[in-house]
């Protein structure tokens, strides 16, 4: 027996995918693990399973792993995409990890045309409000993923 997923629910579910991803990311920065090892950590234990009490999203598999995928292949520019969006005197390597890990992550879905920038962008805003919901950082990651979504696909605006 099949059931449809509504179309609210794919929506949860690439978020739940671009949040992870970010985590992902973020963890692979810290850890030295391999993509492959932290792929298959997340989709192992974190999607859809119950952590501390709580029950995770279950997140877009798809999504998930073509994000991790380009931001690791097309790390380098992704972060000169990254740099030229941030003030001079803060290259990447400056800013807090889970910015980077999250601009790696809306950079590497820029550079695909499945998704439309304005999307990409209120995604990870919304993920930077999760990480930090009472901080300036939402209103940051905006401006600077408008920027890098206007370099990237200037098409689109």
């Amino acid at each position: 027996m099949t059931s449809a997923l509504s179309g609210n629910q794919k929506r949860k579910m690439k978020s739940a995918a671009r949040l992870y991803a970010v985590q992902a990311l973020f963890q692979m920065e810290h850890s030295s693990q391999t993509v492959d090892v932290v792929r298959r950590e997340f989709l192992e234990h974190r999607f859809g399973e119950t952590y501390e009490g709580e029950e995770m999203l279950d997140g877009d598999v798809t999504l998930f792993a073509r994000v991790l995928e380009d931001a690791v292949n097309y790390q380098a520019p992704i972060d000169q995409l990254t740099d030229r969006a941030l003030v001079a005197k803060w290259p990447i390597a400056r800013i807090d990890p889970t910015l980077r890990a999250l601009f790696r992550a809306a950079g590497a879905e820029l550079r695909d045309s499945q998704t439309p920038p304005k999307v990409v962008i209120t995604e990870y805003v919304d993920v930077a409000r999760a990480f930090f919901p009472d901080g300036k950082e939402p209103k940051f990651v905006n401006a600077v993923l408008d920027h890098m979504a206007r370099e990237a696909r200037p098409e689109a605006f």
